[in-house]
């Protein structure tokens, strides 16, 4: 499967796919279970870079759409 990145209304970047690596600055793997994987991109994360739903009660909006 090709690594697929779907940035959700209101909500986490969710990245789905075969041997998806998030990394940091550094280059060292960060680990994470599941299929699926979802970043933060409200800034509210208390386990950073991944998501853990505080975007929710933090009122975070975004709904971008492709032009």
């Amino acid at each position: 499967m090709a690594i697929q990145v779907q940035v959700r209304d209101d909500g986490p970047y969710l990245i789905r796919g075969t041997d998806v690596e998030v990394m940091d600055a550094d280059g060292n793997a960060l680990p994470y279970e599941g299929s699926a994987v979802a970043l933060c991109r409200c800034g509210h994360s208390d386990n950073k870079p991944f998501c853990d739903g505080t975007h929710r009660p933090a009122g975070f909006e975004s709904s971008p759409r492709a032009e």
